[in-house]
């Protein structure tokens, strides 16, 4: 029986997904964490702690390092709530060039008796435009930035994505009307919006600095949807005060950004949807099972992607640093127990490596002495046997 510890309020469609192999919140001992925005920076991770999932994009929550150290395997849910997000910039790209807030603010304002003739005679102040034939620039062309180009283009606008880091499997999804630029300041320069969609890591900190700000033209209206601190806030402040940027909206408010008239926050709400929660929660509680009972990787943050078909009886996985003659340490050991490799392979992600070998014959006492003798290898972080179900 395999024990989930979960945090925060994990939809019920993802806590049904777990097999009867599988019981929640019952130990102190958790084989993973389901978890969404609960921090754990400050926790203390049981050694039993073998995966954490998060139902969610973003990993910002979680002390990689310490996980990685503890030999706990750290997953994400990408793409679960990107269709939410999607939706939330097309209706505030409509709700931009048709200055639909200020002109709910104004019918809010003036209710008295004369209303009908005031709006008549006012309403062209809210005169707005057409997103057709408008360009959009998306910066970041993965789960989210794919979707809002397309559906972008399916509004009749012209879109340029820039995406320097774009792996093939993503640009699968994307339209071949989808014209691409090769660097930040071609897309930007002629955008009438421009959308930010990529992961915050130390290349994306600031990466709408007031450089890339100067190459928009003047006018242009920016979105953030993507993680604060990838736009440069102080910058984009300066570009609001000279007129560069017409209005910034934006899901991660600071104080800074308080009771700007040219900035629209939201609070954190681009992947807040019903069906995102069950998306992201049932998509982590797959990627539990599958890491427990086959040791799988898909998605994770600090291992790499590895993928062997479980038909062997036994496998063991193993998490190490990636440093040299790791694999014939492991191997020998192998060797040293009369056990013929079946199966091996094996990936490394920068700093850390992942080696998953399967056999076909063992017993249980040279089992423990194989797990031992691999756990005391000094790079070793942990080493696991699963038995094929």
């Amino acid at each position: 029986m395999y024990q989930i510890k979960t945090y925060n309020a994990i939809a019920q469609a993802g806590l049904a997904t777990f097999t009867n192999n599988y019981a929640l919140n019952q130990s102190d001992q958790p084989d993973a964490y389901l978890i969404r925005s609960v921090d754990l920076h400050h926790q203390t991770f049981p050694k039993s702690l073998k995966v954490i999932a998060r139902a969610g994009a973003g990993v910002n929550n979680i002390p990689l390092d310490v996980a990685t150290a503890n030999g706990t395997a750290v997953f994400n849910t990408p793409g679960s709530n990107a269709n939410a997000v999607k939706e939330l910039v097309i209706a505030l790209l409509v709700i931009a060039s048709r200055n639909l807030m200020a002109a709910a603010d104004y019918s809010a304002e003036h209710t008295e008796a004369d209303v009908s003739q005031r709006t008549e005679h006012d309403k062209t102040k809210f005169n707005g435009s057409e997103l057709l034939g408008k360009t959009l620039a998306v910066v970041g062309l993965g789960h989210v930035g794919s979707l809002v180009a397309n559906a972008a283009l399916s509004l009749g606008m012209h879109v340029i994505g820039y995406d320097p880091y774009l792996s093939a499997d993503a640009a699968w999804n994307i339209s071949k009307q989808v014209q691409r630029a090769a660097t930040m300041e071609i897309a930007v320069k002629n955008a009438d919006y421009v959308t930010v969609h990529v992961p915050k890591n130390d290349d994306t900190l600031n990466l709408i600095s007031a450089t890339d700000l100067a190459a928009m033209p003047t006018g242009v209206q920016l979105f953030n949807y993507s993680r604060g601190g990838i736009v440069d806030n102080g910058a984009v402040l300066d570009a609001l005060a000279t007129g560069r940027v017409a209005h910034y909206y934006t899901d991660f408010g600071e104080p800074r950004l308080a009771n700007q008239a040219a900035v629209t926050v939201t609070p954190h709400i681009g992947g807040s949807t019903i069906e995102a929660e069950v998306n992201g929660a049932t998509q982590a509680a797959r990627t539990i099972m599958t890491y427990l009972e086959t040791g799988n990787v898909q998605y994770a943050i600090n291992l790499p992607a590895l993928n062997v078909p479980f038909n062997a009886a036994y496998r063991f996985t193993v998490i190490h640093q990636n440093v040299p003659n790791m694999v014939s340490q492991i191997t020998s050991k192998l060797a040293d127990a009369g056990l013929n490799i079946a199966t091996m392979a094996n990936a490394a992600k920068q700093q850390t490596a992942y080696t998953i070998i399967d056999v076909d014959d063992l017993d249980h006492e040279s089992s423990q002495q194989l797990i031992d003798a691999l756990n005391k290898i000094p790079a070793v972080y942990r080493v696991r046997l699963l038995i094929h179900q």
